[in-house]
């Protein structure tokens, strides 16, 4: 069994609580690379959920909509792999006018500081500050990576010799701290992101 399960047990919709003390951002070197990156993650305001297989992810993304009432919503997503959580879920994602929340995968989830790699893959020509403000990534435990040079690689590697472009990291997932200087770091504003991570490892 993955720590992840031993850590969260039956996840639910409520990310788990923090230590206070600890301050966000920390290298953690002696902890495994999925477990540094949740703390750190949780350390930045996402909201964790974590699934064994596809039927958890459904069931997750079902109680997500159920806890924001979004359904019958407009949803911004590029990826046709997701489009049958949608359509499953009946909620429209052609011909938006007004998009309520993104629903997208990523490239990597970064491990040192709790953060998400994103590209071109995933939102064309869009930047973060031009999405709407909740999100809900769909990611697999093989995609955690332990720092943004090692996610950098994994692009190359993959899409040698058509990079995609528009890549960018974001860790700002606190809708409270819009003044803070992870915002002006990444030049972007806090999202409501929700992680959906699938264990494939």
């Amino acid at each position: 069994m993955s720590f992840l399960k031993r850590l969260f047990g039956n996840t639910d919709n409520k990310s788990a609580s923090t230590d206070a003390d600890v301050s966000p951002y920390m290298r953690l070197p002696n902890l495994p690379l999925d477990e540094q990156f949740t703390f750190n993650f949780k350390k930045n305001g996402g909201k964790f959920l974590y699934c064994e297989n596809i039927e958890e992810i459904y069931e997750h993304f079902e109680n997500i909509l159920v806890e924001n009432d979004w359904f019958e919503s407009d949803v911004l997503s590029f990826n046709p792999n997701l489009f049958e959580i949608l359509e499953y879920n009946r909620l429209n994602y052609k011909n938006i006018t007004h998009a309520v929340f993104v629903f997208s995968t990523c490239e990597s989830l970064i491990s040192d500081e709790g953060s998400i790699m994103f590209s071109s893959n995933q939102f064309k020509s869009l930047k973060i500050t031009e999405l709407p403000e909740n999100m809900v990534i769909f990611a697999k435990t093989s995609q955690i990576k332990p720092n943004k040079s090692e996610g950098m690689s994994q692009i190359k590697h993959l899409y040698h010799p058509n990079y995609p472009t528009n890549i960018s990291t974001f860790r700002n997932f606190d809708l409270g701290t819009k003044t803070d200087a992870n915002a002006s770091q990444y030049g972007s504003t806090p999202k409501n992101l929700y992680l959906l991570l699938l264990e494939d490892l």
